[in-house]
């Protein structure tokens, strides 16, 4: 007979095989979609604090659909995926949609994500030289997402790769900043164009005295280095009054707009600057 302690550890590797198992069922789901092309974009606008009527871009964000055509959620594969095979192929998905919808919207602005890790990846940097050649100009609305984990992993790779690209029009945002990988020295050597301040920050701002003053650093920080800021996760009236009035650039969450797989050129009403 088993003691309490036994009986404990054979439920916890039970719970964990179960665990696993269910992950490389989802990894395995991801796989084939990917293979099949059963991936699209959905679009969330980031608006102008200044003018919150107004669009200043899109963020393209990847939809997994499997095969009984539903969305698979981003956190059952994401975090496992990001450093894996599987990751650069959720990037090359994603880059290639988004360079597609750069083509079908000569008016669009948008964001795609990508991770440091798919940099000198063959088919990732082939599909965003090949999309960039098709037309040059769409080099000046495309908004490459770092994460902030993986910057600040290589950025022996990462800087060079910013420099060329921005030298040809793209715009560069850290994602996450704020969220504890933050390395300032690389900070001042990226020359990120942007800063997209983390979610658990922006979130009740307006009552929490706490993300306040770690929000105002985090903008002074960028500020300083003369980056835009975008305030991720802003779901309430009140938390956009806030940071509206605290000086933040752009804006971006539920109360402004969820994530659509319909792209904006065929929303009439979308307003973008």
């Amino acid at each position: 007979m088993m003691d309490a302690g036994q009986e404990n550890d054979v439920a916890g590797s039970a719970l964990e095989y179960v665990i696993d198992y269910k992950t490389r069922l989802t990894l395995d789901t991801v796989q084939n979609a990917l293979a099949r092309g059963d991936a699209v974009l959905a679009y969330q606008p980031i608006v102008q604090a200044d003018r919150p009527a107004l669009i200043a871009f899109h963020e393209g964000l990847i939809r997994i659909i499997d095969d009984s055509g539903r969305f698979v959620p981003l956190r059952d594969f994401m975090p496992g995926a990001e450093a894996t095979d599987l990751g650069r192929r959720i990037d090359c998905a994603s880059i290639a949609l988004g360079l597609h919808g750069l083509h079908q919207d000569p008016t669009l602005r948008l964001s795609v994500n990508m991770s440091a890790r798919s940099i000198g990846h063959p088919v990732w940097m082939e599909t965003l030289r090949r999309g960039l050649a098709e037309d040059e100009r769409i080099a000046e609305r495309l908004i490459l997402e770092v994460t902030e984990s993986s910057a600040m992993d290589m950025p022996q790779l990462v800087i060079p790769f910013m420099r060329d690209l921005q030298g040809r029009g793209v715009s560069f945002a850290l994602d996450d900043f704020g969220a504890g990988h933050t390395s300032f020295r690389y900070l001042r050597e990226f020359n990120f164009d942007m800063i997209k301040i983390d979610g658990q920050f922006i979130r009740n701002i307006a009552d929490k005295p706490d993300n306040q003053i770690l929000t105002a650093a985090l903008q002074a920080i960028a500020h300083h280095f003369d980056m835009f800021t975008v305030a991720e996760s802003v779901e309430t009236a009140d938390d956009a009054a806030y940071l509206i009035g605290m000086g933040i650039d752009c804006l971006q969450g539920y109360y402004f707009g969820a994530p659509t797989i319909t792209p904006p050129w065929k929303t009439p009403n979308a307003v973008r600057r």
